[in-house]
């Protein structure tokens, strides 16, 4: 089986692992709690910020441990909304691309009254930051830009759109899931004020993840119950969890050069072949994307077909977000870099793991190519296309 759905989840680490499961067996105590046992989990959860923390840049004090990365944005969304309400700010800005943890909770905002400016993405699936310069007016309260596409990999100019949020006083929120443990993060450098991450996206456990917030940012609570996470999230903490979570990103971050130049060479060589598949284009821009991710349209097929067939040869891939993978509607990421609708649900995204080899590639190439060869074989779309009777759009 050759697994190509690191973007969905990643496998855990060994070292996750036995992390996970000696905090459990060994120190099992609530770290709440003021005696000793109790206290001693509040060291190991307290060693676990202070890891999760340096590797971002960022003060231990400035991390809220979460259940992952859509609570983190959500939390994240509604305090600046909450805190540029009372200042009369309720303008906010992102982009049309966004993960549905982000887009839906603007939603929600847009009906309490919020103006909310979805910014159009470039064709090749890049934000500027004039984009975002131009977009900022006296009532934004907020900008949140994902620091990379879910969907298609692309890289945004995380660092120059803080930069220019921070010289107009609005605060900036960046989704970096699935950034984090990839690329190279640092919340100084690129003036962000607020970071959500999911530990799944990096080898570690599912359902914990953290939001950053810049000591100064306001932070409205979505969970009452307790003073834990410095009364900002309320629940006890996740310890065993959360300590897995610390060791699979400093291992992460520790091998990015790494992980890098393994996966770059090995992605470029499946566009490669895959570009030879006629009437077939890359969604994204080729060079600022993600190490590992690749996402093609092909003309003429389904791509929920060319996953089950692909399954069947044993390659596990996706069409785009698991999150929306009950959808029967085309990718709101594809269809924001200027797709339409018959291409877009031709759709393939194969995101890559460390351990994939050449031969993984090649063999990912010829079964590709052959199941799109079959697919159009019995395609009516394909018949058309190739008669005339409709165009060619790729």
């Amino acid at each position: 089986m050759i697994y190509a759905d690191n973007a969905a989840t990643t496998k855990m680490s060994e070292a996750a692992i036995n992390t996970m499961v000696a905090t459990a067996n060994e120190t099992w105590g609530n770290p709440s709690s003021l005696y000793g046992f109790g206290q001693r989990a509040k060291e190991i959860l307290e060693d676990a910020r202070a890891k999760v923390a340096s590797a971002i840049g960022a003060d231990p004090k400035e991390i809220i441990f979460t259940s992952g990365g859509s609570e983190a944005d959500n939390q994240a969304i509604l305090s600046a909304a909450a805190a540029g309400k009372k200042k009369g700010k309720t303008h906010i800005i992102s982009s049309a691309f966004e993960h549905h943890a982000v887009l839906h909770t603007l939603e929600k905002l847009r009906k309490e009254g919020f103006d909310i400016t979805l910014l159009d993405v470039h064709e090749n699936g890049i934000l500027t930051a004039k984009d975002v310069e131009d977009a900022i007016r006296d009532d934004t309260c907020l900008v949140t830009i994902m620091y990379a596409n879910n969907e298609i990999g692309t890289i945004q100019p995380i660092g120059e759109i803080g930069a220019v949020c921070r010289s107009r006083g609005v605060v900036f929120h960046t989704d970096a899931v699935q950034a984090m443990g990839h690329l190279k993060v640092d919340v100084e450098r690129d003036s962000v004020d607020m970071l959500s991450a999911s530990a799944h996206k990096f080898h570690g456990p599912k359902g914990v993840g953290f939001l950053y917030v810049r000591k100064g940012t306001p932070v409205t609570n979505l969970i009452e119950g307790g003073a834990q996470e410095r009364g900002k999230r309320a629940g006890t903490e996740n310890v065993p969890g959360i300590a897995a979570m610390a060791r699979a990103l400093t291992d992460a971050v520790a091998n990015i050069d790494g992980y890098a130049s393994k996966l770059t060479p090995v992605r470029d060589r499946i566009i490669e072949g895959l570009s030879r598949i006629p009437h077939s284009a890359l969604n994204g821009d080729a060079e600022r994307r993600l190490p590992g991710n690749i996402n093609f349209c092909f003309e003429g097929i389904e791509g929920e077909s060319l996953l089950l067939m692909l399954d069947d040869l044993g390659i596990q891939a996706s069409s785009g977000s698991a999150c929306t993978s009950g959808s029967l509607d085309p990718s709101h990421v594809l269809l924001a870099i200027g797709r339409v609708h018959d291409v877009a649900h031709g759709s393939l995204r194969l995101s890559l793991g460390e351990d994939i080899t050449d031969e993984d590639a090649d063999y990912i190439i010829r079964s590709v190519a052959d199941t799109v060869e079959h697919l159009r074989n019995f395609s009516p779309v394909w018949r058309d296309l190739q008669s005339g009777k409709t165009q060619y759009i790729l």
